[in-house]
This record gives C-alpha cells, sequence and structure tokens, in this order.
C-alpha cells in the first residue's frame, strides 16, 4: 500500500493553478493549508465535526471566490485565513449553532439530573399526550417530533416538507393552545 504523495507548489504557482481552476490546485490547497486554517477555525470552533464543516465550506469558498483575490492586497495565505476566521466567526453566530449549543448543554443538564434522581421522562404520566391529541393534526405532528422525538425545528420542517416559518408557527400556537389547560 503506497502513500499518496503530498502535492507542494510555490504560492505563484498555486495562485496561477488556482486562476486557471486546475485540479492540481485544489489538491495543493489542502496538502499545503488544510493543517493551518483548520488550526484557525478549531481555536474558534470547539467542536471538532463542526470544525472540519467549516474548513470544508472554507475551501469552497476559496475556489468559488479566487477572482477576488489579489496578490497586491497581501498574501494568499492571509486571504485564506481570513475566510476561514471569517467563516468561522459567522458559524457561532448563527442561529442554529446557538440553538444546537443550547439543546446540548439542556440535554447534559436533562441527563444529568435524570441520573443522580434516577427518574425517566414519560409524558404519558403527566397527561402531556393525551392533551397533544386534543389539537389540531398539523401541530400534533409537529410537537410529536420537535418535544417527543427530539428533533430540531429544522429537522422537522425537512421531514414534513413544510417551510421552517411555518413549523415554528405552528408550533407556537400548539404551545399556546396546551398552555390554556394550565391556566
Amino acid at each position: 500500500m503506497s502513500k499518496k504523495r503530498k502535492i507542494s507548489l510555490s504560492e505563484e504557482e498555486l495562485v496561477s493553478a488556482l486562476r486557471n481552476r486546475e485540479k492540481i490546485a485544489v489538491e495543493a490547497l489542502y496538502d499545503m493549508y488544510s493543517a493551518s486554517l483548520f488550526g484557525v477555525i478549531s481555536r474558534i470552533i470547539a467542536d471538532i465535526p463542526v470544525a472540519e464543516d467549516v474548513l470544508q465550506e472554507t475551501f469552497v469558498k476559496i475556489w468559488n471566490s479566487f477572482s477576488g483575490y489579489s496578490a497586491e492586497k497581501g498574501r494568499l495565505f492571509t486571504w485564506m485565513v481570513n475566510i476561514a476566521r471569517n467563516l468561522a466567526i459567522d458559524k457561532i453566530r448563527s442561529k442554529d449553532f446557538k440553538n444546537q449549543a443550547k439543546n446540548h448543554e439542556l440535554e447534559n443538564n436533562v441527563t444529568f439530573i435524570d441520573e443522580q434522581r434516577n427518574t425517566v421522562y414519560k409524558p404519558e404520566l403527566l397527561g402531556i399526550r393525551d392533551l397533544v391529541s386534543t389539537l389540531k393534526p398539523e401541530q400534533k405532528s409537529i410537537l410529536d417530533l420537535v418535544y417527543f422525538k427530539g428533533y430540531t425545528h429544522v429537522e422537522a420542517a425537512e421531514e414534513l416538507g413544510v417551510p421552517l416559518g411555518t413549523i415554528k408557527t405552528r408550533l407556537r400556537m400548539a404551545i399556546l393552545q396546551l398552555r390554556k389547560h394550565f391556566n
């Protein structure tokens, strides 16, 4: 079994290959800069799988927006680091990332409490499932996915083939309807 030899080009050769959209440019770009760019990204995003996704997005953005690079304005590496850094910051500022982090923290806390108290979540004991069954079918299906099956709003939207905004609206209306039973 032979190891694949890493490709290394001078900065001028790499810039030329990127401008001409040559396949070797992508390989060289990855071989030469992936570790450094991943280092920048992982200092901002601690979650390794998310950081790896941002690294991939970085290479795609470098490839797609290379016409915006100007050697007169700075070195190629500096330009790429800025792209990686900006994408990482955009990711941690995104609602999806924040919600994912909050949900993850909540799940860890709930699991910890359950383990400490040896409890199990059984909504049927609270009568919640009975109350949910009184909702409109489209509200019931969303509540079922989000609260009982652990789907995110985005996942529920994909599963049901409904726009995300519609999911959030129906979910809010369902919660308001359920609140009436507790007042």
